[in-house]
């Protein structure tokens, strides 16, 4: 019978299925001779610990994440404690709150302006004080007796003094 190398009678889609099958009957009679030995005991119990290891680390993180987001503190840095649905029916006192902290805020600041002007009008009057005082002092120099009598005679009008000194009128 001769052979025709162009045509194959098996579909490339069958060989490969073969192919397949055969790869998986080894892997299989491989298998049957490890656990025949007692080598494939050992590496299921080595699986399974290891299995039992990463699901006890995946719970411990697990249970850490759900801690840590959990915490108050936490949800109040995120922000995650707004969308809490117990936390919605405190919005307006929330938002109470903000505005007396706006408002408190304005008032110190109200508060700090006219105590910055209080000062400044207190060192105004000081110094207006200072600055009656000093002329007082000037007039009460400029009315003395003797400055008196002395402008009177630069004008030529003559100063009479009273004989006697007169009276004193004690009140009680």
């Amino acid at each position: 019978m001769l052979r025709d190398h162009e045509f194959d009678p098996v579909a490339p889609e069958e060989q490969e299925r073969r192919l397949q099958e055969e790869e998986f009957a080894r892997r299989v009679r491989r298998e049957v001779l490890r656990m025949e030995r007692g080598d494939a005991e050992e590496d299921i119990r080595a699986d399974l610990e290891q299995e039992a290891l990463e699901r006890v680390e995946a719970e411990e993180s697990a249970r850490r994440e759900q801690r840590r987001k959990s915490s108050m503190l936490w949800q109040f840095f995120s922000g995650s404690i707004l969308v809490r649905e117990g936390v919605s029916r405190y919005y307006p006192y929330m938002l109470c709150v903000a505005g007396m902290f706006f408002l408190s805020i304005a008032v110190m600041f109200t508060a700090l302006h006219l105590d910055m002007k209080y000062s400044r009008l207190s060192r105004e009057v000081q110094m207006l004080r200072e600055r009656s005082i000093r002329l007082e002092e000037q007039r009460f120099s400029r009315t003395t007796h003797s400055a008196v009598s002395a402008r009177l005679r630069e004008r030529g009008i003559p100063l009479y003094d009273p004989p006697a000194p007169g009276e004193r009128i004690e009140t009680r």
